[in-house]
């Protein structure tokens, strides 16, 4: 008898459930396939081979049969096998928890007692008895019912011999019975009939025929034209063309044009002609010299350069040197939806050789990307969930932005670093890691300063562009002076209209979307807050609802404090709903948009966004810290910083590394092009050492205060942390736990 140990997607702590291989298919079995098994008493999954024996269990009465493979070949490698141990063990999860974030939805195959209603069958139920009708009809309007309605609608505890007789007519389908949820994605195609494919001298008559039809003419002529020019000539195209849908439909009738579907891809391509990049400047030829050098002794390499020294014009020389070698490279960036340049700009040199792989992307697509990345898709432009497609030779992975906290993934389980998981993939598969960024992380930093990774400066701008100019407006002394206007500072108000004035374009930073932060009762300082999360509900105006930016819980605005009826509800601070507005008031001629989570939450909304401010259809963008990440516009005259001191605020041991991250890049944003651009960051606390560091652009000062500091108070990198949360309905119960484990922890 043969075994097979299976991965499933599920919470429980055992990694592998072992079952038993049908000789009819133990040929087939190879690891890294599906499988689908029985689970429990009726519950059916798809799970992974995970390893194949012949070590008879203890408990072998009680091992299952496999029920079938789902796959031809395998759909997971050994190396993303060892990838998910790691993950699961590093990251204390189960590997089961590991396979559901790994895999797209649409090749995990689970099992529910619900039924279906079968599209195809359409309406006509007037071959049912009376019990399948009703039956049908109610699943007719709700698309799925669960057993127990039937059992209601029919009134019957006995109902499966009349389920059995809809599932073989073809009404229904159950859930339990594991669906292939991928499907190609098929588009109607037009072409000549075959007849006239086969002896184009037919033609001729065909024309003599429409000759008074003009529409039908010049739509056969396009037919013709594109047929030479391209494999398949879409039906949506020629209706496009000519504007004439009756006219197609009249040549499809004569038989003249036949309508086909075609398979195609879902990932999209860029058409237009591959753009020769620029030579790299002499400074980029060095970095790439010294990185490559590195990559004979290091296995990882940290590239340090200033925003707008031109990392990504670097990045583009070594995927092309990774690509002439038959190697595959991972492109890592923190957030997708917001480096939309940096796409296009890949996509400009790489065409068709790049795919895309992130959270917008839909489940079918996903699926193609998986396929494409186990086929050796040469690049493969990803968020953090990319560390889990199955390469076929990776040699390269570029980790942009490194030092982002959005590589982390924080809920659910498991709780990776991107950043982390692809340094060790890259390990595993025997590839190289560049981490790219203007403001390292003090781990990454002090790993390179201890010679673990290489270090490699790119210290001046792209064809010798000045850093920003960045100065301080300390609000105490504004607000002394009454010279503040909301949330505006007089001086970050003038510089604003006058760089409008000059033609350039203004981005404001604040690191709170909403309209106000706080909302509370002045008569009992009530406050409104989470019932999840115990933080604050910011106020969304747009919607008029309190909501929570942790949970996601949301509640309408109350009209009287809950707790003593007061009517004097005050809103507290501002988030960039509250600058937009005000905005509008103060400088009513500016063309303003706003950049963050409620505004870009489309598909396309954010590419449509910045190509509005690339064109110079607007003059001020207000954002969260999406403005900071991967933008590049050459027509930045000023950068404002609405409130610094809430970056720097949080009790967290890295709230000051990120604080001079952030503003580090947003001021990176400012005269990119053109000439040194401004930076104004209001603050009311202007001796803070961090905002001193940051005018200077004194990242190596910065560092050796901060890594002190960390070694003097046990933080990482010195000392590894751990977050033990204990939750429970009950509070007493949670405290007397959390008690118990503080106990057995000493």
């Amino acid at each position: 008898m043969q075994f097979a140990e299976i991965i499933l997607p599920t919470r429980l702590p055992r990694p592998t459930f072992t079952y038993q291989i049908p000789p009819e298919i133990a040929d087939k079995m190879q690891i890294g396939m599906r499988v689908e098994v029985n689970f429990g008493k009726n519950k059916l999954y798809s799970g992974i081979v995970a390893r194949l024996h012949n070590d008879k269990p203890a408990d072998i009465l009680r091992i299952k049969p496999i029920m079938g493979i789902l796959d031809d070949s395998p759909v997971v490698n050994p190396h993303q096998l060892k990838l998910w141990s790691w993950i699961a063990s590093y990251y204390c999860c189960t590997l089961g928890e590991v396979m559901s974030a790994a895999l797209p939805g649409h090749l995990k195959l689970s099992s529910e007692t619900t039924l279906i209603y079968n599209e195809l069958y359409g309406d006509d139920f007037s071959g049912l008895t009376n019990d399948e009708y009703l039956i049908g009809e109610a699943l007719l309007i709700q698309k799925e019912i669960t057993i127990d309605d039937v059992r209601a609608i029919v009134n019957r505890k006995t109902v499966y011999p009349l389920l059995k007789s809809l599932l073989d007519k073809g009404v229904l389908f159950y859930k339990e019975e594991l669906q292939e949820k991928f499907r190609p994605k098929m588009v109607n195609c037009v072409r000549l009939a075959e007849a006239y494919r086969n002896d184009s001298s037919l033609l001729k008559e065909v024309f003599e025929k429409i000759e008074k039809a003009e529409k039908q003419t010049e739509i056969l002529l396009a037919v013709i034209q594109l047929s030479r020019q391209k494999e398949a000539v879409l039906r949506q195209e020629i209706i496009d063309m000519v504007d004439s849908p009756a006219a197609l439909n009249s040549l499809i009738k004569k038989e003249v044009l036949e309508v086909y579907e075609k398979e195609i891809s879902r990932i999209a391509g860029l058409e237009e002609e591959l753009a020769q990049s620029t030579l790299m400047s002499q400074a980029q030829q060095v970095a790439f010299n010294e990185i490559k050098q590195y990559f004979t002794e290091k296995n990882v390499v940290l590239l340090n350069g200033v925003t707008g020294s031109g990392k990504t014009r670097v990045y583009i020389e070594l995927i092309k040197n990774t690509i002439a070698e038959g190697g595959q490279v991972l492109y890592l960036l923190p957030e997708i939806g917001l480096t939309t340049q940096i796409i296009n700009r890949l996509q400009l040199v790489f065409g068709q050789d790049i795919v895309v792989y992130h959270s917008k992307v839909n489940n079918n697509e996903r699926v193609e990307v998986w396929r494409a990345a186990a086929t050796g898709k040469p690049i493969v432009l990803a968020a953090r969930s990319g560390v889990f497609l199955p390469f076929e030779n990776l040699k390269l992975v570029i980790i942009d932005e490194e030092h982002d906290n959005s590589f982390k993934q924080n809920d659910p389980d498991p709780r990776y670093s991107g950043r982390d998981v692809a340094i060790y993939l890259a390990a595993i598969s025997g590839a190289k890691t560049l981490l790219g960024t203007a403001t390292p992380s003090v781990e990454a930093y002090h790993n390179a300063v201890n010679q673990k990774y290489g270090l490699v400066m790119l210290q001046e701008r792209f064809g010798g562009l000045k850093m920003p100019e960045i100065q301080l407006v300390d609000l105490q002394a504004a607000a002394k002076k009454k010279d503040m206007h909301g949330a505006f500072s007089g001086p970050l108000l003038e510089n604003i209209k006058r760089t409008i004035a000059t033609g350039e374009q203004v981005i404001l930073f604040q690191n709170r979307r909403g309209f106000a932060p706080i909302l509370t009762c002045e008569d009992c300082n009530w406050k409104s807050q989470c019932r999840n999360c115990d933080v604050s509900l910011t106020y969304h105006q747009h919607s008029g609802q309190l909501r929570c930016h942790y949970c996601g819980f949301q509640q309408e605005l109350p009209k009287k404090c809950p707790v003593c009826s007061s009517a004097k509800l005050q809103m507290l601070g501002f988030g960039t709903e509250k600058i937009e507005d005000d905005l509008k008031v103060l400088i009513p001629n500016a063309r303003i948009a706003r950049m963050d989570y409620d505004t870009v939450s489309g598909k396309t909304a954010l590419g449509k966004l910045i190509l509005d401010f690339e064109e110079k259809r607007l003059d001020i963008l207000v954002g969260t810290q999406m403005v900071t990440k991967g933008l590049d516009f050459e027509n930045v005259g000023l950068v404002g910083v609405i409130a610094a001191d809430q970056l720097m605020g949080w009790p967290d041991f890295r709230a000051n590394e990120r604080a001079f991250q952030l503003l580090t890049q947003v001021a990176g944003r400012a005269g990119r092009k053109n000439r040194q651009g401004r930076v104004l960051v209001q603050t009311w606390n202007a001796a803070h050492p961090v905002l001193a560091e940051v005018v200077r652009g004194d990242w190596k000062g910065f560092f050796l205060r901060e890594i002190n500091e960390r070694k003097a108070f046990g933080y990482p990198p010195f000392m590894r942390i751990i977050s033990i949360v204990v939750k429970h309905k009950k509070p007493e119960t949670c405290f007397d736990a959390a008690k118990l484990l503080a106990i057995w922890l000493k």
